[in-house]
């Protein structure tokens, strides 16, 4: 990541994987922390994360959580409307804020829709707002939906937040968010090409380069998982269809298959026999639970066969549930080569 954008700040999107071990050694490697809750803020300290390296980035927040994030020593907030600056003017004084804006970004893997931010010219109003509060409004954030696979997503949110930077003296970080994407199925443009195509925009855009942070948290953490499963039961559904039921599913922290918006890549103990489609499902009681309505996989498939699903280092555990009873995802950490991988 800092070899693609060297002089960006890393900041990670702790909701990825907030796994203690995981946030030690980011913190190590002298990552900041982008945190969502309180929750999370109560993780970083956990793992030795001093407030002062978090930025509380999630735009919707109560008052309450505003002032326990700045007991906390947090000092940087996010906000996308007025409501929230007067909230962290209130609770958090002095604080430094970034607005977040949205620009028509193209379609990402998982969009964020109209859920966040505010319209470019709407923020330059609001950061004068910040001023006046006695805020230091200098930073602008945006994010071009996760998973994103076009790099050019990330000009258009350089463009637009030039004209604000324009129009609001003082301001000095660009928060390009993440969105950076991991290869599950099927190939996706490497960080390096998302990097040059930042570089590119900056060069175009802003010739005094302004302090540029980037939020990963995907791209960090999402090929050091691997999700280990068994085959509960095959078998042919009322539809004619061959199901193939593991002991996970979406409950149990692949929430990101709905839609399969997320298409992991699933191996078996019978890679190499013949394949053909099957329903993939978790096993629970709920309908809903169903990974794929279509998966190639081997047709010898049996009770008891083992799977891995690759590349689930980030959200599953965030996402896992005790619904219907089940367990909560069990994680186990094993370093490698001074990395540490989850599985």
């Amino acid at each position: 990541m800092r070899g693609a954008l060297p002089t960006a700040e890393i900041r990670y999107a702790v909701k990825a994987n907030p796994a203690e071990p995981v946030l030690r050694l980011l913190a190590d490697l002298d990552c900041t922390f982008d945190v969502a809750s309180v929750g999370e803020i109560d993780l970083c300290a956990a793992a030795g994360v001093d407030g002062a390296l978090m930025t509380f980035g999630n735009p919707l927040k109560k008052p309450a959580e505003v002032a326990y994030a700045f007991a906390r020593g947090v000092r940087r907030f996010t906000f996308d409307t007025a409501a929230g600056l007067e909230a962290i003017a209130e609770n958090a004084p002095g604080s430094s804020v970034e607005c977040r804006i949205a620009p028509a970004f193209p379609s990402s893997v998982t969009p964020f829709g109209h859920k966040f931010g505010c319209a470019p010219d709407e923020a330059v109003g609001l950061l004068s707002q910040a001023a006046r509060l006695g805020l230091r409004g200098d930073g602008l954030a945006f994010h071009v939906g996760s998973q994103q696979l076009d790099p050019g997503a990330w000009e258009i949110g350089i463009r637009c937040a030039r004209g604000v930077f324009d129009a609001v003296p003082g301001m000095a970080t660009l928060n390009l968010g993440g969105g950076i994407p991991v290869s599950y199925e099927s190939r996706v443009p490497s960080v390096q090409v998302v990097g040059d195509a930042i570089a590119d925009a900056f060069e175009r855009h802003f010739p005094m380069l302004p302090h540029i942070v980037i939020e990963p948290g995907r791209a960090i953490v999402g090929s050091a998982g691997t999700l280990y499963c068994e085959v509960v039961s095959v078998r042919t559904g009322t539809d004619g269809r061959r199901w193939v039921y593991l002991d996970i599913g979406r409950y149990g922290g692949l929430a990101e298959t709905e839609n399969e918006y997320i298409r992991y890549r699933l191996r078996t103990s019978r890679d190499g026999d013949p394949v053909d489609d099957a329903v993939v499902a978790g096993p629970t009681c709920d309908g809903d639970d169903v990974l794929y309505r279509r998966y190639p996989l081997p047709v010898t498939l049996r009770p008891g066969d083992l799977a891995e699903i690759e590349s689930a280092g980030a959200y599953t555990t965030s996402y896992s549930s005790s619904f219907n009873g089940f367990a909560f995802l069990a994680t186990e950490f094993v370093e490698v080569d001074d990395a540490v991988t989850t599985g």
